[in-house]
């Protein structure tokens, strides 16, 4: 059985917490693995939001039980959270599941450049927000017949596809930062771009998404 070392009891608790929010969104979440040396990086697609989630976390040291230098594999994000221990500050690597189709197509790892346009980060909770009141606003306007998942989901999409401030980023990116732990105080938010992809980076995590209207130019399978 692989186990991590994690940095230490805080590095335990924010990926345990990162954990429990994919799974309140899908239940069945999977997770995709991939670390070298003391670095871990947690991928991770809540499926209300249409983005890619990244934690990165620090470890004490690389594994134990045999694994030469790296690791990548995807598992379940209920059986990692099940094998944490956040005073131990340890974590067993659970059996690979098979993984979702989003699993073999993430961001590259480097080449990232920033991009500017990105409001403050007051301005950003405001904008969601306000997007959230709207949604309200115009389900609750709905005639009861009217009020159908379809019909909803497109008040939704209307919303949240909309871009953020003077850049190509969807507001869903920003939505899923706050509602996963990523947009707190105390971090400047930034905004990156690499061939097909955007990327919101904050000291919590990361939102991954591709940009509207590019091809597959950017995409890295592995």
């Amino acid at each position: 059985m692989t186990v991590l070392h994690l940095a230490d009891e805080g590095e335990a608790a924010d990926l345990a917490a990162f954990l429990s929010r994919l799974l309140h969104y899908d239940r069945g979440a999977a997770v995709r693995l991939q670390a070298a040396g003391t670095a871990l990086a947690v991928f991770g697609r809540p499926p209300s939001f249409e983005v890619l989630a990244i934690r990165a976390v620090r470890l004490a040291k690389p594994y134990e039980n045999g694994l030469d230098a790296t690791l990548d594999v995807t598992v379940s994000a209920g059986e990692l959270l099940e094998s944490l221990d956040e005073s131990a500050a340890t974590a067993r690597v659970p059996a690979a599941v098979t993984g979702p189709p989003w699993a073999g197509v993430l961001p590259p790892r480097g080449g990232w450049a920033p991009e500017s346009g990105l409001p403050e980060p007051q301005a950003l909770r405001g904008m969601i927000a306000a997007g959230v009141a709207e949604f309200r606003s115009r389900t609750q306007e709905l005639a009861p017949e009217g009020r159908t998942r379809s019909e909803l989901d497109r008040i939704g999409r209307e919303i949240w596809s909309r871009t953020v401030g003077d850049t190509s980023l969807p507001v869903r990116a920003v939505h899923a930062a706050q509602s996963l732990g990523f947009l707190r105080p105390g971090g400047e938010p930034g905004l990156f771009s690499s061939g097909a992809w955007l990327r919101l980076r904050t000291p919590y995590g990361s939102i991954a998404v591709r940009r509207a209207g590019v091809g597959a130019l950017g995409v890295s399978v592995r």
